[in-house]
């Protein structure tokens, strides 16, 4: 219990402040729990935000395989791991900022491994784009610059969706995953 809350804590405070200004003594204080008394549930503020940066990761991962998952449909599986993409970025939007934010306060080994996440999160939607080339579904000159197109939409949604106003995630999936298809120029 006191770790979730601890997490979420610094996942506020990191989302607001940035992690360079944040302090343990600020988590702690959101939480109930002197600076010190803190270090009995977590090691360090680094780890705080290795933590949520590589769950981050773990979670988006895991939603591309379920996404994918039940079909061999080169189009139909970029739809829905882009839809997946979009959804999370929607539902995550602290996560999302803190994830491209804060990588520049990451050290090693921490930063290695949330870069090796990404990396294979990039391959998930390049792997995509490549066999719907390979069965002649999708025309684009670099399968690489495609994914990454596709990916970076799914990010932008973090910085400016809303629940409260604007479309609706609905919306906001169906019209990136059109997006995502035109990009791939599908069919």
């Amino acid at each position: 219990m006191r770790a979730a809350e601890i997490r979420a804590a610094a996942l506020d405070l990191f989302t607001r402040l940035g992690y360079e200004a944040t302090t343990m003594a600020d988590i702690g204080a959101a939480v109930g729990i002197r600076g010190p008394s803190l270090y009995k549930h977590v090691a360090s503020k680094q780890e705080l935000l290795a933590s949520l940066m590589t769950a981050t990761m773990d979670d988006l991962l895991a939603a591309h395989r379920v996404a994918v998952t039940g079909t061999d449909d080169p189009v139909e599986r970029l739809r829905r791991a882009t839809d997946a993409h979009v959804r999370f970025h929607a539902r995550h939007r602290r996560e999302a900022f803190v994830g491209n934010r804060e990588l520049r306060g990451l050290v090693e080994p921490h930063r290695a491994a949330v870069l090796a996440r990404r990396a294979e999160y990039e391959q998930c939607f390049r792997r995509l784009v490549e066999d719907g080339v390979a069965a002649g579904v999708f025309r684009v000159a670099s399968a690489q610059l495609a994914s990454y197109a596709i990916l970076d939409l799914g990010m932008g949604v973090a910085v400016w969706f809303r629940e409260d106003a604007g479309p609706t995630e609905n919306e906001v999936a169906w019209q990136y995953t059109e997006f995502a298809m035109g990009i791939v120029k599908a069919g």
